[in-house]
């Protein structure tokens, strides 16, 4: 069983916004997979399907960010997912727009919502996509750049970064994490 978490923040203020790229991956792969968001528990709502014969859970926190590891530890604990079925996308600062990322394992760099998932998770050893949303220019707070939405110069870059991500999730599906790496961080 393989869990795809994507981070972002519920509400209508917050959709299509930079630290919302996390639920756009999962909404591509919710698209591509008819997958519907029918259950609501654990502070989240996800959905499953089997893909390649092997479930695959789909799941947004509606924790708000900063607090995303209360939805994913229950979660986990509930489906007994093991760590190494589970895959977490999110927002970047430190990549350039549309650009992605895969690792293994790894601090939280920052980011208030890896923060989270560490302290529940008790561990830095799970699997991430980051999805790069540069930084802000002209001396702009960073919680209001990634509150922000995206520039109209940057939405082809950032479409195609949804689209990569989603693809590196397929391929996880039925191919090792280091096969995935390989190829997306090429």
């Amino acid at each position: 069983m393989k869990l795809f978490v994507g981070l972002g923040n519920p509400g209508k203020e917050y959709e299509e916004t930079r630290h919302n790229v996390g639920f756009m991956v999962i909404d591509e792969l919710a698209r591509r997979w008819n997958v519907s968001y029918n259950q609501a528990k654990f502070h989240g709502i996800f959905g499953s399907h089997i893909i390649c014969g092997e479930k695959v859970i789909l799941c947004k926190p509606l924790t708000y960010m900063n607090l995303s590891g209360e939805c994913v530890r229950p979660l986990i604990d509930y489906f007994k997912i093991n760590i190494e079925d589970v895959v977490v996308i999110y927002d970047d600062l430190d990549l350039p727009v549309g650009k992605i990322r895969l690792r293994t394992k790894g601090s939280a760099g920052g980011h208030n919502g890896i923060k989270s998932l560490i302290y529940h998770l008790g561990t830095e050893q799970f699997k991430r996509i980051r999805v790069g949303i540069g930084r802000p220019q002209n001396g702009q707070k960073i919680t209001d750049y990634v509150l922000g939405r995206f520039q109209a110069e940057e939405a082809l870059e950032i479409k195609q970064a949804i689209h990569r991500a989603a693809d590196a999730c397929e391929k996880f599906v039925g191919a090792s994490f280091v096969q995935v790496m390989n190829e997306f961080n090429a």
